[in-house]
């Protein structure tokens, strides 16, 4: 029998949280495996309410507390590293705690990885719930990222990670700042399924404007040399095209753009830390067993 590790990050989001775990459990019925959870919460200050689950499916649900809040991408490279150290699992599915990434689409990811067995499996986005800005930004940040890495970055955080790319990950200094960027840069076969990302079950999204811009530049700047390569590769372009052409003052601001774009990238990859990765399980407060289910 598999058996498959969910991991959740949550942050004073139980209502979301709890209602996400009983529609996980109503999604794998039908499979002959074992699910278990593990909930990494970053130091919540709103007290997480008296559980009380009857699942089908579900194992059981174990609580990490983080010592002190430390972001969304950070509780997932705490709960990779510390399942990278158990051997309790073939599978780790990894997802939101919001219901953005929406549980109705497990089966089709269980199923594509047991077919696949040794091959992970990432949620691609063919449709997004978000707002207009949102799209119009999410967008920008793709044809950016496929521009200046060379990357069609069209998946998040959700996903189904064997193992091994479980160990693998766990062991690269770019978990510390990004998941997405990490998988992409690290992962050698990723299989994508198509789906439709969810709605908040509650409330609006805790994230600033200024959070998803530095959660986008990070995963370009998992990929920061081939950014230098390409941006040099636009400086000499411009460079030959303003001497060639006419001497115009629009190829010396697009230089200059694409000089502080680097520097900005190069900054934002300092995020990335193996130090901070290979000791992040002392951030752990402790360890608690909050359901156990008697299937």
């Amino acid at each position: 029998m598999k058996k498959f590790k969910i991991l959740i990050p949550c942050y004073n989001d139980w209502q979301s949280l709890f209602k996400l775990l009983n529609n996980i459990d109503n999604n794998i019925t039908m499979f002959d495996a074992e699910f278990t959870v593990l909930i990494i919460n970053d130091c919540s200050t709103e007290k997480m309410p008296k559980p009380s689950f009857s699942f089908k499916k579900i194992k059981s649900i174990d609580l990490i507390n983080i010592k002190k809040n430390q972001g969304h991408t950070r509780c997932n490279a705490t709960g990779i590293k510390y399942l990278s150290e158990k051997k309790d699992f073939d599978y780790m599915i990894l997802m939101d705690g919001d219901g953005e990434d929406n549980p109705d689409d497990l089966p089709l990811i269980i199923k594509n990885i047991l077919e696949k067995k040794n091959i992970s499996v990432v949620a691609t986005r063919k449709k997004r719930s978000e707002g207009l800005l949102f799209t119009i930004l999410y967008n920008l940040h793709k044809v950016i990222t496929l521009i200046f890495a060379g990357k069609n970055m069209n998946f998040g955080h959700y996903c189904c990670l064997t193992r091994n790319d479980v160990i693998l990950l766990s062991s690269k200094k770019t978990l510390w700042s990004n998941f997405a960027g990490a998988a992409k840069k690290f992962i050698p076969n990723l299989f994508g399924v198509s789906t439709i990302r969810g709605s908040r079950y509650f409330g609006p999204s805790k994230m600033p404007l200024t959070g998803l811009v530095i959660h986008s530049m990070s995963i370009i700047a998992s990929f920061k040399y081939q950014v230098l390569f390409r941006s040099l590769l636009f400086v000499f372009l411009f460079s030959f095209l303003n001497l060639k052409i006419s001497e115009n003052s629009v190829f010396l601001i697009l230089n200059f753009l694409i000089g502080f774009f680097c520097i900005v990238i190069f900054f934002i990859s300092k995020r990335e830390s193996l130090s901070e990765l290979e000791n992040c399980q002392q951030r752990i407060q402790n360890i608690e067993n909050i359901h156990t289910t008697r299937l």
